[in-house]
């Protein structure tokens, strides 16, 4: 919930593309906050270079002019490192639920109910839904589908994969996020690719490959 409401404020005075690279620190606030906290997700020269190239890919494939507007809306940029920094600590702090034995498919309904719960009363209050006109039904299927799929479905994945990667790994999403938005927008909308996409698609790529160790593994085996 709080990352939600910082983002959604911050992105309202700030551009998205700078917005997208802000967030895109989530993975360099894992490794940090892991090392800090955890025992076993210790910070390594490889994960921290990988996060760094990786984050190098996310704002060239952007685009560095996103950045022109940087240290202008100052607390609407710090809400969206604040919300990065936020799902930080809710990967490390959901590491304990695979220490009590829960099944991912138990805290993702736990935190989809709470978040409900707490949301509902301020939607009523700043929405009056009862005031608005009936929903098309296209606006029902995009609903339906942000419930279902990118809220329900990818808590469960969340949850799992958190279980079995750690929470290092699992922030890494963050990397991947523009890259899904970039070739779905040219698949589905006819969105020109352009060099820098893929320029920075291979920056991530190399990120996310020396943070699990296969270009070092990949280097030592050349060596021998």
């Amino acid at each position: 919930m709080i990352p939600f409401c910082l983002i959604v404020w911050g992105q309202t005075h700030i551009a998205s593309g700078l917005a997208s690279i802000l967030n895109a620190t989530t993975p360099l606030f894992a490794v940090i906050v892991a090392h800090v906290l955890t025992a076993d997700e210790k910070l390594t020269v490889n994960r921290l270079f990988g996060v760094i190239v990786g984050f190098a890919g996310v704002a060239y494939m952007i685009g560095f002019d996103a950045l022109k507007d940087l240290g202008s809306n100052v607390l609407a940029q710090l809400a969206v490192l604040g919300a990065a920094f936020s799902y930080s600590l809710a990967g490390i702090w959901g590491r304990r639920f695979r220490r009590m034995g829960l099944a991912p498919l138990i805290p993702a309904a736990g935190q989809v109910t709470a978040s409900t719960v707490l949301m509902l009363p301020i939607a009523l209050v700043a929405d009056q839904p009862w005031t608005l006109a009936m929903p098309s039904a296209e606006t029902w299927l995009a609903l339906s589908g942000l419930a279902i799929l990118s809220t329900a479905v990818a808590y469960v994945l969340f949850f799992r994969i958190l279980a079995t990667a750690g929470a290092t790994n699992l922030m890494l999403v963050t990397f991947l996020i523009p890259v899904s938005a970039i070739l779905l927008g040219a698949a589905a909308l006819g969105e020109q690719l352009q060099l820098k996409h893929l320029i920075g698609m291979a920056l991530i790529a190399v990120g996310l490959a020396a943070i699990d160790g296969r270009l070092v593994n990949l280097g030592r085996r050349r060596v021998a």
